[in-house]
C-alpha cells in the first residue's frame, strides 16, 4: 500500500534551500549585507574570510528580524521564528553567534537577552567559547551554566544582589537543560522576562520528551510579569496574537526562537509543541534537481544529507573478528586520526584496554566516565595527532567539532539512523574529505542496509576483509586477551 504522506505545513513543504556544496559556494564575509564592521574585523582576526552557505543565508535573516532594534521585528511586526536544518560541520554555530552579538552591541542595561540551550556540557562549552571570541571587548557578558561549577558559584555568575534589588550579570546564557531549569526555579533574581532570543541547538534532541519540559519552563519564565518595581511594567509581554490597541501601546519584546539541527524532525506534531511563530525553514537537506527542474528519482526520499566529502563503507564480519578488524585497519592499513564509536561506556572501556594491551597503537578513550579536564586534554592530543585512535560513546558523537578526523569507525553498528548521521558527520567537516567504516555483524546486515536505504542513503560500499589478512594478528591478540584477563582479575 502507498505510504500516507503526512500533511506538511507550508513552511516545511517549501523551505528556503541552502547550497549543499560548501567549498563551491563560499561567500566572502563582506558580501553578506548588514554585518557590523567591528564583527567583520573580528572574523578576519580569526582567519575567517568567507562564510559557508548556511551562514550566508541565516545571518542576514536573523539580523533583518531585529533591524529595528531588538524590541520590534521588521516594520513593527513580530519577528518570525527560524529553523535551520543543515549537515554536521556546516557552520551552524557562527550563524547564530554573529547576529546575536551584533543585535546586542547597543544594549545599555545588562539583562539576559539571549539563551542558548544545548544537550551536552561539551557542546555548551564549545558554543560559549565561540561567543566569548566575538563578545571580547564589547562589554557583553556570556555565562556558561552546565553544572561544572557548584550551584552557588553559578548563581553568583548570573545575578548580583544590590540594595535596589537583583541585577543580571549575563547578557547571553549558554546552558544545559537540567542546570538551567534549576536556576529558573531556584535562583532569586534570575529573570528571563527580557529574553529576546531563544536558541535551541541540536533541536531534535531537545524536543524529545526529556527536555520538552525545559523548553516549556523557559517560555513560561519569559512571559512572567515582573512585579518588583512597577517601572518594568512598561515592558510587559503578551503572548503572540493579533496586535490590539492595548498590546501596542507598550513596546513589546518579542521572544524569537532559533532552532538548529543536523536532523530536524519533519514531524508536524513534534514541531507543534514548540509553538513556533510563522517559522521560516532554511535547509540544505533536500533532493537535487536535474537541469530541467525535475527531481532526480533516487533523491526524492533524501531525508538527511551527509557531508559532501564523505565516503561510506561497511565490513560484514562476525563478533570475534571485530577487534581484529580494528587492529588491522590501524596497524596494517595504517589508518590515522580515527574516531571509533561503540554502543556503551563499558564496551568503549574494554576495547580501549584491549587495544592498549595489544600495543603499537596510540589509543585513548573518550567517555562520560572521565572528568571534563581529562576529556579536554585527550581531545587536544587527538587533534595534535599524538593519539591516533580515539574510542568513544555516542554521548560525544553530537556536535563535537574534532579537527582533522580522517576516519570514523562504527565498531558497533548504530541502531538508529540519527546516530549514524551524527557519528559519521564527525569526519568530512567543513568541506574536507573523510571515510566512515561500519563493522556490521552478518545478522545485522539486512537491517542496517534497510535503515540507510529508508533514509535515502544509497552510496555505501561493501568492503569485505579476508580472514587471511587478519591471521597474522591472531597470536598477539590472544596474548593481549590473556594479559587483560589477569589485569581485570
Amino acid at each position: 500500500s502507498p505510504q500516507v504522506q503526512p500533511f506538511l505545513p507550508q513552511w516545511l513543504a517549501q523551505p528556503q534551500r541552502v547550497q549543499k556544496r560548501i567549498k563551491d559556494n563560499l561567500c566572502p564575509i563582506r558580501d553578506v549585507p548588514g554585518i557590523h564592521p567591528r564583527l567583520l574585523k573580528k572574523l578576519q582576526m580569526n582567519g575567517i574570510e568567507s562564510f559557508f552557505p548556511v551562514q550566508a543565508e541565516v545571518i542576514p535573516a536573523i539580523l533583518q528580524s531585529a533591524s529595528n532594534g531588538y524590541l520590534m521585528g521588521r516594520g513593527g511586526y513580530r519577528p518570525k521564528d527560524i529553523c535551520v536544518s543543515a549537515p554536521t560541520g556546516s557552520g551552524k554555530t557562527l550563524s547564530f553567534v554573529i547576529p546575536i552579538v551584533q543585535v546586542l552591541l547597543d544594549r545599555v542595561v545588562c539583562r539576559v537577552r539571549a539563551l542558548v540551550v544545548l544537550p551536552t556540557k561539551e557542546l555548551a562549552q564549545q558554543v560559549s567559547k565561540v561567543f566569548n571570541v566575538y563578545t571580547d571587548g564589547t562589554g557583553l557578558k556570556v555565562v556558561l551554566i552546565t553544572g561544572q561549577k557548584s550551584f552557588a558559584k553559578e548563581q553568583e555568575m548570573l545575578v548580583q544582589k544590590k540594595v535596589t534589588g537583583y541585577c543580571s550579570l549575563a547578557d547571553i546564557v549558554v546552558a544545559t537543560p537540567g542546570r538551567l531549569t534549576d536556576h529558573i526555579n531556584q535562583t532569586p533574581g534570575f529573570s528571563l522576562t527580557q529574553l529576546r532570543f531563544l536558541i535551541v541547538d541540536e533541536a531534535d534532541r531537545m524536543i524529545d520528551d526529556m527536555h520538552q519540559n525545559c523548553l516549556n519552563q523557559i517560555v513560561k519564565a519569559a512571559f512572567q510579569v515582573e512585579n518588583n518595581s512597577g517601572s518594568n511594567m512598561l515592558f510587559q509581554r503578551t503572548k503572540p496574537g493579533p496586535v490590539t490597541a492595548a498590546s501596542s501601546c507598550s513596546p513589546q519584546i518579542p521572544l524569537q526562537k532559533l532552532l538548529f539541527s543536523a536532523t530536524l524532525t519533519q514531524d508536524p506534531e513534534k514541531l507543534q509543541q514548540l509553538d513556533l511563530f510563522q517559522p521560516r525553514l532554511f535547509t540544505s537537506v533536500y533532493s537535487e534537481n536535474n537541469r530541467d527542474g525535475t527531481e532526480t528519482e533516487q533523491d526524492t526520499n533524501n531525508k538527511y544529507t551527509l557531508p559532501e566529502g564523505l565516503s561510506q563503507c561497511y565490513v560484514p564480519c562476525d563478533l570475534n573478528s571485530k577487534p581484529l578488524l580494528l587492529l588491522y585497519f590501524m596497524l596494517k592499513m595504517k589508518f590515522t586520526r580515527v574516531l571509533c564509536f561503540t554502543n556503551s561506556r563499558e564496551a568503549s572501556h574494554r576495547l580501549f584496554l584491549l587495544v592498549q594491551a595489544f600495543g603499537g597503537v596510540t589509543v585513548a578513550e573518550f567517555s562520560s566516565r572521565l572528568p571534563p579536564s581529562e576529556r579536554k586534554k585527550t581531545m587536544k592530543e587527538f587533534e595534535q595527532g599524538k593519539i591516533q585512535l580515539l574510542i568513544s560513546t555516542d554521548a560525544t558523537a553530537r556536535g563535537i567539532d574534532v579537527k582533522g578526523v580522517n576516519y570514523v569507525i562504527n565498531y558497533d553498528a548504530p541502531q538508529f539512523i540519527r546516530t549514524y548521521i551524527h557519528r559519521v558527520g564527525r569526519t568530512a567537516r567543513a568541506g574536507e574529505a573523510g571515510v566512515a567504516f561500519s563493522l556490521v555483524l552478518r545478522i545485522q546486515e539486512r537491517r542496517f542496509l534497510r535503515m540507510l536505504r529508508d533514509a535515502g542513503i544509497q552510496d555505501i560500499k561493501k568492503h569485505p576483509v579476508k580472514g587471511n589478512s587478519l591471521k597474522p594478528l591472531v597470536q598477539q591478540y590472544e596474548e593481549a586477551l590473556c594479559k587483560l584477563e589477569k589485569t581485570v582479575k
